[in-house]
């Protein structure tokens, strides 16, 4: 994990974004050698039909898609209010 400062933070954000983003590295930000926040990459998120791959090598997008609409089959597409 990689230390710098908030005046660091500040002078070089956009490089900083970029080591963040292309590293997927933590980026701790210190004031007075204090810690004060972090900056961490999102988790990685895959699509429906990427996880499909994984279970199902050589299933088409086409595929899919034709899965994907089958497996919601009556369920509403919008979500509902629980405490409504």
């Amino acid at each position: 994990m990689e230390t710098i400062t908030a005046t660091d933070l500040a002078r070089k954000t956009r490089k900083i974004l970029d080591v963040v983003s292309r590293d997927r590295q933590t980026v701790l930000i210190e004031r007075n050698h204090i810690a004060i926040a972090q900056i961490i990459p999102p988790q990685l998120t895959m699509t429906v039909a990427q996880a499909l791959t994984l279970v199902r090598p050589g299933l088409t997008a086409a595929q899919g898609r034709r899965w994907l609409k089958e497996s919601l089959g009556n369920f509403e597409e919008k979500r509902r209010d629980p405490w409504a």
